[in-house]
């Protein structure tokens, strides 16, 4: 796990482990909140003794940006501490991570000390607003990559805890390509300092007018290709072209595992577009 003091009482915590999985902490003179965790137990509880031995403060909050495995199963190391997250993340964590957590223990043992702990703490429309210490956190809905996700805003510093609204290559497989789209607008126009992607590295304050453009075009090109693709006599043959360099990406983000998104945002926008149009979706073929 790579961490790193981002502000005065602002961590940022990297998994070395799976997809480069970020969470972060601010602390206060009493005690801690933690936003997100990270993929693997042994991680997160690295991240937690940091926290309590090397800073000196409990976790009394642990912020779900929304209830995504790699985000959420960390949760019950943390006990004692209230979890926060959205109304949505809540419910649908009831509703599907159970089965989740118990596919995964079949996969990795080491899920077996996971249980699952959905947020305590909800909150729907508008924002919430957490004190710690000298900072204001600020909630709100940026949904998109999941329907349920918020970000975190540390007012004073200007830095965004995005969750998975803002990675280095958007994947909108569970989520919403128009949702995901504005809100990506919306954090532009915040005057950040820096933001906290869900997964990848730190975005500094230079690098953000760029990144955000970077996304947008992403998602428009996709848009466009399926587009194209939707014309063609075999779609799948043509969603196969498109590789991820054609729509301005690297596959060598998060570890190599961009093109394998990639993919999965083709295929999930193929089906979409050909719902909304009522046309029998012809299928297309998996990539070996």
């Amino acid at each position: 796990m790579q961490r790193e003091r981002i502000s005065e009482n602002v961590y940022w915590f990297q998994s070395e482990v799976y997809a480069q999985v970020t969470a972060g902490a601010v602390t206060g003179p009493q005690w801690a909140v933690v936003i997100d965790t990270l993929a693997l137990p042994e991680e997160t509880l690295a991240m937690r003794a940091f926290i309590e031995e090397e800073l000196g403060v409990p976790v009394r909050y642990v912020i779900d940006t929304h209830y995504h495995a790699d985000h959420s199963w960390g949760n019950c190391f943390f006990p004692g501490a209230t979890i926060i997250g959205s109304e949505l993340c809540r419910s649908v964590m009831l509703e599907k991570s159970h089965l989740s957590l118990e596919a995964a223990r079949k996969q990795n043992p080491t899920f077996k000390q996971v249980k699952i702990v959905p947020p305590h703490l909800t909150f729907g429309d508008g924002n919430l607003v957490l004190r710690v210490g000298k900072k204001n956190l600020i909630l709100t809905s940026t949904p998109g990559h999941s329907r349920d996700g918020i970000s975190v805003l540390v007012e004073e510093d200007r830095v965004l805890f995005a969750g998975d609204a803002f990675l280095p290559l958007p994947y909108v497989v569970d989520g919403d390509l128009d949702e995901l789209m504005n809100t990506i607008k919306r954090i532009g126009k915040m005057g950040l300092e820096n933001i906290i992607q869900g997964h990848g590295d730190i975005i500094l304050r230079g690098e953000i007018d760029d990144a955000i453009k970077e996304n947008l075009a992403y998602l428009a090109a996709i848009r466009k290709q399926v587009r194209t693709a939707m014309k063609k006599r075999n779609p799948s043959d043509a969603l196969a072209m498109v590789d991820i360099e054609s729509c301005g990406k690297s596959r060598v983000y998060l570890g190599g595992l961009a093109e394998d998104l990639h993919r999965r945002n083709l295929r999930w926008l193929y089906r979409q577009m050909m719902i909304e149009e009522g046309v029998s979706e012809q299928p297309v073929r998996e990539e070996e």
